[in-house]
């Protein structure tokens, strides 16, 4: 696996976007934490009381962003490990990862900053671009094993 670049150039994308992942869960949590909005009772008892086991707008907007997180990189993660066995060029594969990441960057920051539309759609939308394209490719590829 070391001796494919796009592989490797993959890796070194996902990994970025993992770590973004956890950042995102860090930040819910510190904003659950600031907010006193708690999920669980045992939580809001452990920090003041049951009236802190509630929602809250901003809380939830980060829990917004982490889903679509998941249902946005998850798929990629997929896409991307089996598009880099296609043997493809190592620039342009290198490209698809570079545009699907930097996308979903912009998106979360869009989304926890609530930048104005159309920013987080646009940054969503040029994101997957790379996704469907891989995808069609690996469609592309494997039709002749249907």
């Amino acid at each position: 696996m070391m001796e494919n670049t796009v592989f490797m150039s993959f890796t070194f994308y996902s990994t970025i976007l993992i770590l973004k992942m956890y950042i995102v869960a860090i930040i819910t949590g510190q904003v659950r934490l600031r907010k006193k909005a708690f999920a669980n009772p045992e939580d809001a008892l452990r920090n003041g009381g049951l009236q802190y086991y509630r929602e809250d707008p901003d809380v939830e907007r980060c829990r917004r962003a982490h889903r679509n997180d998941m249902e946005n990189i998850f798929p990629f993660l997929f896409l991307g490990a089996i598009y880099s066995l296609l043997n493809p060029s190592p620039t342009v594969a290198r490209i698809h990862f570079f545009i699907f990441c930097v996308g979903r960057i912009i998106h979360t920051i869009a989304y926890l900053l609530q930048l104005k539309a159309p920013t987080r759609s646009v940054a969503y939308s040029v994101a997957q671009l790379p996704c469907f394209s891989m995808a069609l490719q690996i469609l592309l590829a494997t039709t002749a094993y249907w």
